[in-house]
């Protein structure tokens, strides 16, 4: 395959691609800037360019008048170096920095729920989540030495990766179970965790020399990258990602609590969710919960059909919105985490004891390959939407270079107390709307997440939406995580060979999910084995219980060890041609005779 996605009818076709080459400003001297700095603030086309704002902000109606919506003219298209105006950079990388912080809230949260952590840690991993240092990184195209760079130059923006999320969960799993983390058992066999920070200090301090494999691989060149891990595999990847979350943390944070409340035991701490001892405490899966899991769920959909293009990219936080000003009113959000978290914090306020979980090691690495097939798809979704080639030297380039820079990523945030990263899809959906490419935007949406990251406050804020109100967003976000696996399964051609990897892929991923703890007990009966052994049993545990490891795993071997079949097309032109051939051949033994 010559790309990581087949060609697809987008807007690529409806603008051209931006005239002048990234590196075209390089070798300005200062000076220059400084004028065109001076110019941007003393101008009001600097300030406002000739977009047209209205038609941002303007509301979509489902119908109007007469049957007809009126014809508007689209803003102008703002390439990755184009001049763009302030106020265009400014709210486009807000819009930027909306659309993505559901999704960069959302694993902290999950990590402080599963891990029992106070209120005082989880606001800080949240803020740490928040501050988007790294997203620099990857769209400054920083050239190292020769032909080697850093990031991909594109609107690329980066967050913690839902594939960490449900390999952690499975590592958090195991650690309860064999005794590293505490946990009580009550009579009715109820388990109510303890705290464990020291397992998400272990999970850093793994993904920190996993890290190692996808900068290693960064160097592979990115064809023979996508020859191993085609649309196939990527699909099926991402589908599983989606679905185990959708399973693990959102229909039940939906109906009141992920943390064992949803097992609706009858005595202990968790006989209510969230805990007994919360506001307003009900029973997994009570009316008030449902309702209001719904309520948030319904305003994504309201919005999408009435918003404006902006709130349309917005529309996770509207549903967030909407749903924290309901239970606000009524009486459901405990103030508390909001009352003890800082005004100003930063990363390194709080800290982690940074060890290796062995029986981890195999999972996360498993991970950094998920997490380098992420970004080789999003990267090409990115240069698409930001017109540009999505084929040739320089995109390989970019692609390259990019994964160097994602892994890079993994590296670092490990030391910033963040789990591995990836670049976030949904933000290709903000330059398709608003037809702004360009990467002052991008810098603008880091300058707004770090300052959402240093505000204490705002994760505080976070930390004290009630479970349903999250559960019925995080629903619908990692459902479109699953959408966009399918997206890309869709361009799978379905030969026999195909059909037959996906069926034995998914026969792991799906049963998986209906069953979680089906290779749980796998190495049971084998006695008093060493601690080398006994990791090397929890570690196989844990990749066959995450869904997307083992369905992953099994797609990527039988891709690899199941010969090619030819093509419909390829076969009737191999007919036509030996038709031609016996045509060719039974005429010259005609004239012959």
């Amino acid at each position: 395959m010559s790309r990581f996605y087949p060609p697809v009818a987008s807007l690529t076709q409806q603008q051209p691609v931006p005239t002048e080459p990234l590196s075209s400003k390089s070798s300005l001297g200062v000076q220059h800037h400084l004028d065109v700095v001076r110019k941007k603030l003393s101008t009001r086309k600097g300030w406002l360019g000739d977009y047209d704002y209205a038609w941002l902000c303007s509301p979509t109606l489902p119908c109007s008048i007469g049957g007809k919506r009126p014809a508007r003219r689209q803003p102008p298209f703002y390439g990755v170096g184009d001049e763009l105006p302030l106020v265009l950079a400014m709210a486009s990388g807000l819009q930027h920095a909306l659309a993505m912080l559901a999704g960069l809230i959302t694993p902290p949260i999950v990590f402080a729920s599963s891990l029992a952590l106070d209120a005082q840690t989880s606001a800080y991993m949240i803020s740490a989540s928040l501050i988007g240092i790294l997203s620099l990184v990857q769209m400054s195209r920083i050239k190292l030495w020769k032909r080697y760079y850093l990031g991909t130059g594109l609107l690329s923006v980066v967050g913690t990766s839902f594939a960490t999320l449900s390999t952690a969960n499975s590592i958090f799993n195991a650690m309860y179970a064999n005794g590293t983390c505490p946990s009580v058992t009550g009579v009715d066999g109820t388990v109510t965790r303890g705290a464990c920070p020291d397992a998400y200090g272990m999970v850093l301090g793994t993904s920190l020399i996993c890290s190692l494999l996808e900068i290693g691989l960064s160097f592979i060149p990115p064809r023979t990258l996508q020859r191993i891990f085609p649309p196939m595999v990527t699909g099926t990847v991402i589908v599983m990602i989606g679905a185990s979350l959708l399973g693990s943390s959102g229909i039940p944070n939906w109906g009141g609590g992920s943390n064992g409340c949803q097992t609706r035991p009858t005595s202990g701490p968790l006989a209510l969710c969230p805990t007994v001892s919360s506001k307003h405490a009900l029973p997994w899966g009570s009316p008030e919960f449902i309702g209001l899991g719904f309520l948030s769920f319904s305003s994504i959909i309201i919005t999408e059909l009435i918003g404006s293009p902006f709130l349309k990219n917005a529309s996770i936080i509207v549903g967030l919105a909407v749903g924290c000003i309901v239970v606000g009113a009524v009486g459901y959000i405990d103030g508390s985490t909001i009352t003890s978290a800082p005004n100003i914090t930063f990363l390194w306020v709080h800290t982690f004891k940074i060890g290796v979980y062995p029986p981890a090691i195999l999972p996360v690495l498993a991970v950094y390959v998920s997490t380098m097939m992420e970004a080789i798809g999003d990267i090409t979704a990115s240069a698409e939407v930001s017109r540009l080639e999505v084929t040739g030297a320089d995109f390989d380039s970019r692609i390259q270079w990019g994964v160097l820079s994602d892994s890079l990523g993994g590296f670092i945030s490990a030391l910033f107390t963040v789990t591995p990263l990836s670049i976030f899809a949904q933000n290709n959906g903000v330059i398709a709307l608003t037809r702004c490419a360009n990467r002052a935007a991008g810098r603008w949406c880091c300058a707004f997440l770090i300052l959402f990251g240093v505000l204490g406050k705002v994760s505080g804020f976070f930390l004290a939406i009630p479970n349903p109100v999250l559960g019925g967003v995080t629903t619908f976000l990692f459902a479109s995580v699953v959408v966009s696996g399918l997206r890309v399964l869709s361009y799978v051609n379905y030969t026999r060979r195909d059909r037959f990897i996906l069926a034995a892929a998914m026969s792991f991923g799906v049963g998986d999910l209906l069953m979680p703890d089906v290779f749980t007990y796998l190495f049971e009966a084998v006695k008093n084995p060493n601690s080398g052994l006994q990791g090397l049993f929890e570690s196989i545990t844990i990749v066959l219980s995450t869904p997307f490891l083992a369905a992953g795993v099994v797609a990527v071997i039988l891709n690899l060890i199941l010969p090619q079949e030819a093509l419909q097309g390829e076969e009737d032109e191999n007919e036509g041609v030996e038709k031609v051939e016996e045509d060719v051949e039974a005429s010259n033994k005609e004239c012959k005779r």
